[in-house]
C-alpha cells in the first residue's frame, strides 16, 4: 500500500463512524474559531487604537476572564435544566450581539462592562457543547470525537489569527463585526441542524434517582480532584500566551520573535492531533495523563536553558506534544466521571478550572518574574507538572481499584465470570463491558444507578485493557 493510500485510509477511519449531529457541533466549532478576534486583539485595541495604558488593558483582560469563570457554572446548570440547544442557542446569540457591542463603545467603564458580558457569553456555550457531545458519540468513538473538535478549534485560531492580523491593520470595528457574524451563523446552525441530546428520564426515573445539584458536584471527591489537577496543568498551559512573550521580551527578543516560536504550537497541534489520537486511544489514559503532565512541567521548564528563538521554539514542542494528549484524555475523564443527567454541571465545574486558572496564570508569572527572574518560573512550572503527574498517578490507580471491586461484587458466588447464571441472566452487577455496579460510588447512586465514572475515557480501566468498562475506546478537548 502506497503512502497516499494508507494516508487516505487513515483519515477515513479517523472520521468514519460519527453521527451527522457531530459534525454539525464540529462545523459550528470551527467557524466559531475561524471567527475569533476579541481574545487574540483585545490588547493590542486597546493600547494602540484606543490609547489605554497596559495596565487598563490587564485589568480588562481580568474582567472577561471574570466573566468566563462566573458564567461556566451558570452554564453548567442550564445545561441540565433548560438542554444543551437552548444554552448554546443563548450563548451564541449573546456573545454575537456583545462582541458587536463591544466595538462601538468607547468610555473605558463602558469597554469594561461590555468586556465582562463577551467572556461570560463565549464561555458560556463550553459545557454545552462538551455535554452534547458525550451524548451523541458511543463511548468507544468519544476520544476521536474530543480530538477532531480540539483539532477544528486549534485550525480555526490558527487561520483567524492570521487573518486578524491583516484585519486589523484596516480596522478593529471590522474584526469586531466579522466576529458577530461568525458567530451568529454558528448560532443559525446550531439552530437549524442539531436537535436537542439532552437525555429523556421517565417519571419512574426520576422519583428513584437522586437529583445532581452544584453541590452535589463538590461533593464528589474524585471529580474534584480531578478539576483540582486540571487547575494545575491548565496554569502550565497558561504560560504560552503569558509568561513565555514577558520572559522573551526581557531576554531581548522582539514581538515577531515571540510570534514565530508560539506558532509552532497550533502548527503541531493541526498536524499531530489526528494521528497521535489514532496512537493514543486505545491506551491506558492514567500513563498518558502522568506523561503529558510532566511533558508540559518539563517542557515549560527547558524553557530556563533557551537562549535563541530555535530553542524557544524546540520547548514549545515538547510541552505541545503534552497538550495534545491531554486534552482529549483529560476531556473524556470528565465524562467518565460524570452522571449523565449531570453533565452540564460537571462539565461547567471543569470548565471554570481552566478559565480560574486563565485569571491566576498572568498574576503569577508577573509576580515570579518581577521578584525572581523567569528561570524561577520555568523551575516552578516543572514542579507544578511533577505535582500533577503524581497527583493523577494516584487518583487513576484509585479509580483503577474501585472499578475492579466493584466487578468482583457484581459476580456472586456460583455465578460465571460474565456475571449471567445458568440460565443466562444478567444479575444486578454488570461485567465490565457493561454500567458499573451501584456500590462503586460511595455518596449514592446516579442516574440508573451508574456512577459518575460511568463512561471511560479511551474505553480502558486506568491501568488496565481495553474496553474494561464500557466494552471499548474512546477521548475527549477543551
Amino acid at each position: 500500500m502506497s503512502s497516499v493510500a494508507r494516508a487516505r485510509h487513515a483519515v477515513r477511519q479517523t472520521v468514519s463512524g460519527l453521527p451527522p449531529a457531530f459534525w454539525w457541533l464540529w462545523t459550528s466549532t470551527l467557524v466559531n474559531r475561524l471567527g475569533a478576534f476579541v481574545a487574540t486583539f483585545m490588547a493590542l485595541y486597546l493600547t494602540l487604537d484606543r490609547g489605554y495604558s497596559a495596565t487598563y488593558a490587564g485589568l480588562v483582560a481580568a474582567l472577561h476572564g471574570l466573566g468566563g469563570v462566573i458564567s461556566s457554572l451558570g452554564a453548567g446548570v442550564m445545561t441540565d435544566r433548560l438542554g444543551r440547544r437552548p444554552t448554546l442557542l443563548v450563548a451564541q446569540a449573546s456573545t454575537a450581539v456583545s462582541v458587536a457591542l463591544l466595538g462601538f463603545v468607547h468610555d473605558p467603564v463602558a469597554i469594561a462592562g461590555v468586556a465582562f458580558l463577551v467572556g461570560m457569553a463565549s464561555n458560556a456555550s463550553r459545557p454545552a457543547v462538551q455535554a452534547m457531545m458525550a451524548d451523541i458519540v458511543r463511548p468507544e468513538d468519544r476520544i476521536r470525537a474530543f480530538s477532531l473538535n480540539y483539532w477544528a478549534i486549534n485550525l480555526g485560531f490558527a487561520v483567524s489569527s492570521m487573518a486578524a492580523g491583516f484585519i486589523a491593520e484596516y480596522s478593529y470595528l471590522a474584526g469586531f463585526l466579522i466576529e458577530a457574524v461568525m458567530t451568529m451563523v454558528c448560532a443559525v446552525v446550531v439552530f437549524v441542524k442539531l436537535p436537542e441530546s439532552k437525555p429523556v428520564r421517565s417519571s419512574a426515573e426520576q422519583a428513584r434517582e437522586e437529583s445532581v445539584g452544584l453541590g452535589t458536584v463538590l461533593r464528589d471527591g474524585r471529580f474534584m480532584g480531578v478539576v483540582g489537577l486540571s487547575f494545575l496543568v491548565a496554569v502550565i498551559f497558561q504560560q504560552g500566551s503569558v509568561g513565555l512573550p514577558v520572559a522573551m521580551g526581557a531576554a531581548g527578543f522582539t514581538p515577531a520573535d515571540y510570534g514565530l516560536a508560539i506558532a509552532v504550537n497550533g502548527v503541531l497541534i493541526v498536524v499531530l492531533q489526528i494521528p497521535v489520537t489514532r496512537f493514543i486511544e486505545h491506551r491506558d489514559p492514567g500513563r498518558l495523563l502522568v506523561i503529558s503532565s510532566l511533558l508540559a512541567g518539563y517542557g515549560f521548564g527547558l524553557t530556563a536553558f533557551a537562549g535563541s528563538v530555535g530553542v524557544f521554539a524546540l520547548t514549545v514542542c515538547v510541552w505541545t506534544l503534552a497538550e495534545i494528549v491531554n486534552a482529549p484524555t483529560q476531556t473524556g475523564l470528565v465524562v467518565r466521571l460524570s452522571p449523565v443527567h449531570g453533565r452540564g454541571r460537571y462539565q461547567g465545574m471543569y470548565t471554570m478550572s481552566w478559565a480560574v486558572a486563565a485569571l491566576v496564570a498572568p498574576l503569577m508569572s508577573g509576580a515570579v518574574i518581577d521578584r525572581f527572574g523567569a528561570e524561577w518560573l520555568w523551575g516552578l512550572c516543572a514542579v507544578i507538572g511533577t505535582g500533577a503527574g503524581v497527583g493523577y498517578a494516584v487518583l487513576m490507580r484509585r479509580l483503577s481499584t474501585e472499578a475492579t471491586a466493584a466487578t468482583e461484587e457484581a459476580v456472586p458466588t456460583g455465578k460465571t465470570a460474565t456475571g449471567k447464571t445458568a440460565t443466562g441472566k444478567t444479575q444486578t452487577g454488570k461485567a465490565p463491558g457493561g454500567e458499573r455496579p451501584d456500590e462503586e460510588r460511595p455518596t449514592g447512586k446516579t442516574p440508573g444507578g451508574q456512577t459518575p465514572g460511568g463512561q471511560v475515557p479511551g474505553g480502558q480501566v486506568p491501568g488496565g485493557s481495553v474496553g474494561a468498562l464500557e466494552g471499548k475506546p474512546e477521548v475527549g478537548a477543551s
